[in-house]
């Protein structure tokens, strides 16, 4: 049966006004409800290493009894020096993972669409490094028993026929995608017939809302964004936007899914009453 977890990255807010810590977050996660927490690229504070903050982490999570299931980490296989390089810093960001006591580490492939004169200028083009990158990382990890996995996030791998090719072309049962019901949107894909495409590959589930208006109205102002085709979209707490969240969990349940699901809520509420109210909603949406 799946099980609810919070990404960090849905506490941006009080991170960022220094209202709350790193392993602080693990207390909150725990206090709201939640089963687990996954936290992105660890941030140490000067005169520590991102490992020793893993360290701490791993200790709180320890001691409050709520287990660090996922670390999520950038990476550019493309705009880096080397593909090689990139996927050398990488291994180290799987090392990161063990000492957190992860079980999987999601991490970008590329963070957006290739500059205009990367010769990497259509998809297909891209695949060979792109999979080569994945597959070096994934084969490190697997010896470590942590599962890696992409995204569908970053315009120019988010389409859920994109990430599915990259999984099949890395052919490693060790690598699978993290399946954001949300992000699909980015690349105006309808969630549910993307999830439908990508669900028997789920390492692991985001669950993202967003209000989505049409690029041909007036632009909303603060707060939204626009898509790969302009249509607006700006983050909801789970269950008040546009995604069919329930649709989507149940997918991913009947194509066998049942690790984690986090709720990554970049909206602009207060996050901790979105986190109540979007907990609530998903535990109704999946019957957990």
């Amino acid at each position: 049966m799946m099980k609810c977890s919070v990404s960090s990255y849905s506490f941006q807010q009080l991170l960022s006004a220094g209202k709350a810590s790193p392993a602080e977050l693990i207390r909150l996660a725990k206090d709201l409800g939640f089963d687990g927490i996954e936290y992105v690229d660890l941030d140490a504070a000067p005169g520590r290493t991102a490992l020793d903050l893993a360290g701490i982490l791993r200790e709180e999570s320890d001691r409050v009894g709520l287990p660090i299931i996922n670390y999520c980490v950038g990476a550019d296989f493309l705009r880096a020096e080397s593909a090689e390089a990139e996927a050398e810093r990488l291994c180290a960001q799987v090392d990161i993972a063990a000492a957190l006591g992860a079980r999987g580490l999601r991490h970008d492939v590329t963070g957006g669409f290739p500059a205009p004169e990367n010769r990497f200028r259509t998809f297909a083009q891209a695949l060979p490094v792109l999979t080569e990158g994945c597959r070096r990382v994934t084969a490190y990890a697997a010896a470590k028993g942590i599962a890696t996995m992409v995204e569908n996030h970053g315009y120019f791998c988010q389409d859920s026929d994109r990430v599915a090719a990259l999984v099949g072309a890395v052919g490693h049962p060790n690598f699978g995608t993290l399946v954001d019901i949300g992000n699909f949107l980015c690349a105006d894909e309808a969630p549910a017939r993307a999830v439908g495409r990508v669900a028997a590959l789920a390492k692991h589930v985001h669950a993202k809302d967003f209000h989505v208006k049409s690029g041909a109205e007036d632009d909303p102002g603060e707060g939204w964004f626009r898509s790969r085709a302009g249509n607006f979209l700006r983050g909801a707490i789970v269950g008040h936007g546009c995604v069919p969240v329930r649709q989507c969990l149940g997918i991913l349940a009947r194509a066998g899914y049942d690790g984690y699901v986090s709720i990554e809520f970049e909206g602009m509420e207060d996050c901790e009453t979105a986190l109540r109210i979007g907990l609530q909603n998903l535990r109704r949406a999946a019957a957990l």
